[in-house]
């Protein structure tokens, strides 16, 4: 450790620095004194700053740790109690103790160095972000001089730029000590890029301010002198326009808007307050304000967050739908702990006429929120979920915007109808401009083309519907938690149609509760016979179908009280539409009853199979798709590959010609999921032996006979037991989805988890009654049919 005794010389509000020269005026008696003594010596001096600037006698506390070693370069008597000292620094020192203060200040120091530093590329961008952020600080400090800046920039060593900087410009003293006190080269310069920073923000807003001020004050006076002459002609003209500007502009300063949307209405006042009267742009401008200030900017509904409330709404306005009810519930118990929580995007998906559209209606009631509805089906154009540019003729904001001012708060449910349907062409893909809408983490700031002002969609609660998930954009739909309403059971129908449906349709029809009775049973007959439906749109027409022709009996025929049983709905509705055995239940060879899912729900889907002699032909018809296609073409290999097990001609191939037809070659049809009624039929059709005509199937077949899931079961068990069917066979690995079914479903239908095509033929085909080839095959060693599960 090299330490040496040195006089001490306390500075006040300055920092010496090695390798730079300072000079500074003395006055104090110890410092004379110290200075007298380093010039009859070797004319070295130790710098140190002290802690306040006030303190006229410092002890050692009063001083910084860290000074500088320095050489007087020369002493000129100013006045008879001052000189002014030019010192060069020569080396960082550190101060150990102060050992003498009387008459001048001595101190034991240690003498310090730099430490060892490489030089790479992050020394060279840290010495060029340091030239770059000095040139802004020249820019904003004329009155540095060039000298300095072309020492700067002609600075390598980070150490010594860091110190002549630090020197050179105008800094607080602690900042400067900062500066001294860092031995590392490179750590040194990065904390005076820090204080340059700093200086460079702190004097472009002085700056910013100044221009401010002074721009203020003229634009005030040019403006209060051209709106004076403005209003001397518009006088003269006839033509004043104060009122309209005025009450403009108390309607914006009532909204008490943020900053940016405040300025922005301002500067549109101040553009139509220029504009000549009776100009096209004015008008523009007039209708763009109107817009802005329609919205209802800090208008918010506190939310019910009632769990018990909320559940007696939905109770009251919907039957079953329980998976539903739940989530919105526990939306409404979050609610209730974090109110600030941000909005959250619904998506309900069901067929058509389960009522997807009121349980939102519902939620808006139940959450005490305002409500606003648009329907997105067939929405081709971008510019309806964004708006128009208002430069354009006819341009309006988008429906987003429009359903929140209709709504009358920054906080409404909004319903977005049939997001499924959307399209898309030329004119933009709407699907992708709602990404930003329905994402809590973007649409805070969502700006509309015609209002170019952001609008905070964060607190907005959007629920949207549709029938099917496959049209909906994959990023879209990852945006929305959906949740999936299946069909009614036919005892829900029931009483849907018993607590909303019928009295519904009674008073719209003016019909008292003691003129029309409709009994339990005739309600289950129009359901049976009159509609064949997932949802109870169809059953609603036909129960205000029997209201009007009530209605026509005691208008015309005089009668008083009209009541309804099953044999008198042939009257009144004609003659029974569907029949529960529209299927034939007979034993059939080649006819496999299937289950398909639809948009809207689920339906029997017979496979007819037909084998004559021919050269192997395949034909397919009933407007297949391409899965379909795949999919009896699979079925086919998995029986040739079966061909002694099954007791079938190994040529078959060759010498038949096989035909599979889907009746209703009208309707399109596609997927998989048909496998495993394709291969039953053709296996039919091939040994003659007849399918259970009481058995339904559904699951995909794979070459080696295996059966994988499918999906759609609840739509497809509901089909099957509107159709009478009471046996379902599925694949092994849907078994868990029943837990998902409704109970009256599970109840009814005698469901046979299969897991190869082995166990469907042993469950679906009629045993011969005569010795066959198909008996010997059941002889032999074979994976034996899964035994029924009745759930």
């Amino acid at each position: 450790m090299n330490t040496i005794n040195i006089p001490v010389l306390a500075l006040r509000g300055m920092t010496a620095f090695p390798g730079e020269t300072v000079s500074f005026d003395v006055e104090r008696e110890i410092s004379i004194f110290a200075l007298d003594n380093a010039m009859e010596g070797d004319r070295r001096l130790f710098l140190v700053t002290q802690r306040k600037i006030g303190v006229s006698e410092p002890e050692e506390q009063d001083l910084y740790e860290i000074g500088t070693v320095c050489h007087v370069l020369q002493i000129i008597k100013t006045s008879e109690t001052t000189v002014r000292v030019l010192v060069e620094g020569e080396q960082r020192a550190r101060l150990h103790r102060l050992w003498q203060t009387s008459p001048f200040l001595q101190a034991n120091v240690e003498l310090l160095e730099d430490a060892p530093y490489r030089s790479t590329s992050h020394t060279e961008a840290l010495l060029r972000q340091t030239y770059s952020i000095f040139g802004a600080y020249k820019e904003l400090s004329p009155q540095l001089s060039d000298e300095v800046v072309a020492q700067v920039l002609d600075q390598r060593d980070p150490g010594r730029l860091a110190d002549f900087i630090a020197q050179n410009l105008t800094l607080r003293h602690q900042d400067r000590q900062r500066v001294l006190d860092q031995l590392h080269p490179v750590k040194r310069l990065q904390l005076v890029n820090d204080i340059l920073t700093h200086e460079v923000d702190v004097m472009g807003l002085e700056f910013e301010m100044e221009q401010k001020v002074r721009q203020r004050v003229a634009q005030v006076q040019k403006d209060m002198i051209l709106r004076e002459q403005l209003k001397v002609l518009q006088h003269e003209l006839g033509e004043d326009g104060d009122e309209e500007l005025s009450d403009y502009e108390a309607r914006i300063t009532a909204l008490h808007l943020p900053e940016e949307l405040h300025r922005k209405l301002m500067k549109e006042v101040d553009r139509l307050a220029k504009q000549p009267f009776g100009s096209a742009e004015g008008s523009v401008i007039r209708n763009y304000l109107d817009v802005c200030l329609e919205l209802p900017w800090g208008k918010y509904t506190r939310d019910r967050a009632d769990v018990a409330q909320a559940r007696r709404i939905l109770d009251r306005d919907h039957f079953g739908l329980e998976q539903v009810k739940e989530r919105i519930l526990e939306f409404v118990a979050v609610r209730q702990l974090s109110p600030d929580s941000k909005g959250k995007i619904l998506c309900l998906v069901g067929p058509p006429g389960v009522g997807k559209t009121s349980i939102a209606l519902s939620v808006s009631k139940a959450l005490h929120r305002k409500m606003a509805r648009l329907s997105l089906g067939g929405v081709r154009d971008e510019a309806d979920i964004r708006g128009h540019r208002k430069t354009y003729i006819g341009a309006m904001p988008g429906r987003i915007i429009d359903a929140i001012s209709r709504s009358g708060s920054m906080n409404p449910l909004l319903v977005l109808d049939e997001i499924d349907k959307l399209g898309s062409d030329m004119r933009g893909d709407p699907a992708s401009a709602l990404l930003e809408v329905l994402d809590s983490e973007q649409n805070y700031a969502f700006r509309d083309h015609y209002l170019e002002i952001p609008v905070d969609l964060s607190q907005v609660l959007f629920i949207t519907t549709a029938n099917t998930t496959s049209t909906i954009p994959r990023p879209l739909l990852d945006r929305m938690e959906v949740i999936e309403l299946t069909s009614y059971t036919d005892e829900e129908k029931l009483q849907i149609a018993k607590r909303y449906l019928l009295p519904r349709q009674m008073k719209e029809h003016g019909l008292k509760k003691t003129q029309l009775r409709l009994s339990d049973d005739a309600i289950r007959q129009i359901i049976s016979g009159y509609t064949r439906e997932s949802g109870v749109r169809l059953l609603e027409r036909q129960l205000g179908k029997v209201c009007r022709k009530t209605a026509m009996r005691l208008v015309d025929g005089g009668e008083k009280r009209v009541n309804v049983t099953p044999d008198s709905l042939r009257e009144l509705l004609g003659v029974v539409r569907y029949q529960d055995g529209v299927h034939s239940t007979r034993n059939q060879v080649g006819v496999v009853n299937g289950l398909a899912w639809t948009e809207v729900g689920g339906e029997i889907l017979e496979v007819e199979a037909g084998v004559m002699e021919g050269s192997g032909k395949l034909e397919l018809t009933g407007n297949l798709g391409t899965v379909m296609q795949e999919s009896v073409r699979a079925a086919l290999t998995c029986l040739r590959s079966r061909c002694g097990e099954l007791g079938i001609e190994k040529d078959f191939y060759k010498t038949r010609d096989i035909h599979v037809h889907f009746p209703e070659g009208a309707v399109p049809k596609d997927g998989p999921s048909a496998g495993i009624a394709i291969t039953t039929a053709m296996l039919s059709a091939l040994t003659g032996r007849k399918v259970r005509g009481d058995v339904a199937m559904t699951g995909e077949v794979t070459l080696r006979g295996r059966v994988l899931p499918i999906g759609g079961l609840k739509e497809k068990t509901m089909a099957a037991l509107r159709s009478g069917i009471r046996t379902v066979i599925l694949p092994k690995d849907n078994v868990k989805d029943l837990e998902e079914i409704d109970q009256t479903v599970r109840a009814a239908l005698h469901f046979v988890p299969v897991e190869s095509v082995d166990q469907v033929f042993a469950a679906a085909l009629v045993p011969s009654p005569a010795v066959s080839a198909v008996e010997h095959m059941t002889a032999l060693p074979m994976e034996p049919a899964a035994p029924a599960l009745r759930v």
